[in-house]
């Protein structure tokens, strides 16, 4: 007789979780603080903090880039906190597509090659990450624009650009730092948009943002301050 089927852990899952650094022999700063915080499968969630308030250290810890000092981390399912670097960056590449506020594209290379290159580091051959990179920047609408290097490119394409190298590996989660914070009303639009579409295609999206409007986009917004927990709710987006 089968069982029913298990429920799908969360894509993060963090316990109780603090980031301390020492920088000197007699300072210690607690940049994170006993924060526990879980995401589903699916949702579209703003993490909101003004300068200093730890969301910069929790995203370096969803993100993999950095480890709690304390507590636990799991990414889907997946306990990272003794995991061989080598493996964390395979993780990494499968799992998390980045977004970065600076765009971090590689400037003498083509739009194409910039989305081709998390393909490259997972090992396909050069045929299946051409076909993969021209569908990921059809899907932001740079289909025009693949051959480009991103100095011929607004900053609002340039993003475009990021975000299809963030999906072209087909991640389970889409972590986006400030992508909106060098970009034009109407960019920021467009990008928010995009962010909107992945998740109404069943990616888990987690924005970092300090811009209220930006937040209210997301299904859910979790305001951090002196590395704890504020507040946690749902948006009236989410109500809509």
């Amino acid at each position: 007789m089968s069982g029913a089927a298990r429920p799908r852990p969360p894509v993060i899952d963090i316990r109780r979780a603090s980031r301390t650094y020492r920088p000197s022999e007699d300072v210690i700063v607690r940049a994170l603080d006993d924060v526990t915080l879980s995401i589903a499968n699916g949702e579209h969630v703003a993490i909101m903090g003004s300068s200093g308030s730890g969301k910069s250290t929790l995203m370096n810890i969803i993100g993999c880039l950095d480890t709690p000092t304390a507590g636990e981390y799991r990414l889907d399912g997946i306990d990272v906190r003794h995991i061989a670097e080598d493996d964390l960056s395979d993780l990494r590449n499968r799992k998390i597509g980045f977004i970065f506020q600076s765009f971090n594209l590689v400037p003498r290379t083509s739009a194409l090659s910039n989305v081709e290159l998390p393909l490259a580091y997972a090992g396909l051959g050069r045929a299946e990450r051409h076909r993969r990179a021209v569908d990921a920047l059809q899907a932001v609408g740079m289909g025009d624009r693949m051959e480009h290097y991103p100095s011929e490119l607004s900053g609002g394409q340039q993003q475009r650009v990021a975000v299809a190298r963030a999906i072209v590996c087909n991640p389970s989660l889409i972590l986006a730092d400030e992508p909106t914070g060098n970009l034009d009303s109407h960019s920021t639009a467009d990008v928010l948009q995009i962010l909107d579409d992945l998740n109404d295609d069943g990616r888990t999206v987690v924005l970092i943002t300090h811009e209220v409007d930006v937040a209210a986009r997301a299904r859910r917004v979790v305001r951090l301050g002196d590395g704890r927990i504020l507040e946690d709710r749902v948006t009236a987006q989410a109500a809509a």
